[in-house]
């Protein structure tokens, strides 16, 4: 008889709870079972426009990540507990608690977990990860703080795309979790100056928890005034991290000439900017996506060493039956950071 496990489901653009069948590990594959999930930006506009994210997959070449037409069980955020091995896989043990980037590497070719109608993500009870991926969290570190590397990692990604030094000065603009990660990496980088900028109180004492030197609320002062308020001189790396229309128009406006701008913030909307602006300043733009193994590594390394301090941010855990409630609490910016789905409080 099949068996089943639970899930947070993406169905019809609604986040329904249900089961999908029990899993098996092929070759090379191992069973786990889901220990904790963050809940990412990505994971809220793909629910709500995945249309946007096909079209933008579709464009640059990639083959569209799922089909929006059939269910879809994100989470790509996670750490989890190796159950069962699958033929011919290695390197972890059932018990191990491990983290993985998110993809499963198949004989048809790459799936990405969490976005892939085959693969389910940590919205599950459990997930089959591909044995080569995992890595093993540290005895020492908490596995709901390891399911932070992935976000984290993207920090590290956007400011290794500028090969920043301590003798750069930085403007955030958005606190929310990528700006935070991005914050922490330009503190671990030994950036002296880094203002972070968000109209949300909550996110800007998060901030200043990560490392940055000056925060603001934009409506208050211009990030750019506050860096040179505070001594950080007048040509910083601008990070956009907030991901709305509009706002890498103001940061071309706001940068220096012969500025440096990396874009990690997701926005889902076609946007304008004025090239003019940007020839005439000579502004270097730089577009920042994920990270790569070495970067994945060296987050969740940072993670267990206590270098990246990841607890503050997780500001609330839910079960399955969560997620659906999480997905619309995350839509108040002073309310969260970082929610996670444990399917253990079920």
């Amino acid at each position: 008889m099949e068996e089943f496990v639970k899930a947070a489901i993406m169905r019809a653009k609604e986040i329904v709870v249900d089961e999908v069948p029990d899993l098996t590990p092929g070759p090379g594959e191992v069973l786990v079972e889901t220990i904790a999930c963050g809940i990412c930006g990505s994971d809220l506009h793909a629910l709500t426009r995945p249309e946007s994210m096909l079209e933008s997959a579709g464009a640059n070449g990639m083959l569209p990540p799922f089909d929006a037409e059939q269910d879809v069980v994100m989470g790509h955020e996670f750490s989890a507990r190796v159950l069962e091995l699958g033929p011919g896989a290695t390197g972890v043990e059932p018990g191990d608690a491990v983290v993985s980037m998110p993809m499963a590497m198949t004989a048809g070719g790459p799936q990405l977990i969490g976005y892939s109608n085959t693969y389910p993500g940590g919205y599950a009870e459990q997930m089959l990860l591909t044995a080569a991926m995992c890595i093993k969290v540290p005895e020492s570190l908490d596995p709901r703080h390891a399911a932070l590397t992935e976000p984290m990692a993207v920090g590290l990604h956007a400011v290794n795309k500028v090969s920043i030094t301590a003798n750069d000065t930085a403007v955030v603009l958005g606190c929310g979790p990528i700006g935070l990660a991005v914050i922490g990496s330009l503190k671990i980088a030994g950036v002296k100056h880094i203002v972070g900028s968000d109209f949300s109180p909550t996110r800007r004492k998060l901030a200043e928890g990560m490392g940055a030197t000056c925060v603001v609320d934009p409506k208050q002062e211009p990030p750019m005034e506050a860096l040179a308020r505070t001594g950080g001189g007048a040509n910083p790396v601008v990070f956009e991290a907030v991901g709305a229309p509009g706002v890498l128009d103001e940061a071309m406006r706001a940068a220096p000439r012969l500025g440096r701008i990396v874009v990690v913030g997701v926005c889902m909307d076609k946007d304008t900017i004025w090239p003019m602006l940007g020839i005439t300043k000579e502004l270097n733009i730089h577009f920042a996506l994920g990270y790569d193994p070495l970067e994945f590594r060296k987050t969740l390394d940072g993670i267990a060493s206590g270098e990246i301090d990841v607890a503050p941010l997780i500001t609330g855990e839910v079960p399955i039956d969560g997620v659906a409630e999480a997905f619309k609490e995350l839509g108040n910016p002073d309310a969260h950071a970082k929610i996670l789905v444990t399917p253990q409080l079920g």
